[in-house]
């Protein structure tokens, strides 16, 4: 196989692989709405505070947003 059919099959895979990783991110998204909601609402009208008043909600987001 020469170096430019190496490159392209490369580059179609990045493009699956972008592909993939949007829908996947749209999807977790939808599905944790209600944690992004409780996430934006206790982070509403905090600047530095939100890293501690908010970390039970952003826990809770991340836990949804891997699974």
């Amino acid at each position: 196989m020469g170096y430019v059919q190496e490159a392209r099959e490369n580059h179609v895979k990045k493009k699956v692989e972008e592909a993939l990783r949007s829908k996947m991110k749209q999807k977790a998204l939808k599905e944790c709405d209600r944690y992004t909601t409780k996430y934006a609402e206790c982070a509403s009208g905090r600047t530095i505070s939100v890293v501690w008043q908010c970390r039970k909600q952003a826990k809770e987001l991340n836990e949804c947003l891997h699974q």
